[in-house]
């Protein structure tokens, strides 16, 4: 029982924290790279979300999503970075 209300407060501040995030992201980001890392910060914050819900179900159902969102949410950051610093993200060399 004490655990689960422990589990629920985490829920809601981390609930509380994404909303925070989606209203700097959409009102206040000024720059690009700023937004990368909000796109980055929330992907992790979503990950906790379904985390956390995974333990309020008692079940192991939601560990392949927030794997997935893991891995995605790391290659869209290297990627976005990529672009930002070069203006691409792949490399191609050709010898024509």
């Amino acid at each position: 029982m004490m655990f689960q209300t422990i589990l629920v407060i985490c829920m809601s501040v981390l609930t509380l924290s994404l909303v925070i995030a989606l209203v700097r992201m959409f009102l206040r980001s000024s720059s690009l790279s700023d937004r990368v890392l909000l796109i980055d910060s929330i992907s992790y914050i979503i990950i906790g979300i379904i985390a956390i819900l995974s333990m309020l179900t008692n079940t192991r159902a939601y560990v392949e999503s927030i794997l997935l969102i893991g891995i995605l949410a790391f290659l869209s950051t290297i990627s976005l970075c990529r672009f930002i610093e070069r203006g691409y993200v792949i490399e191609r060399k050709r010898d024509r």
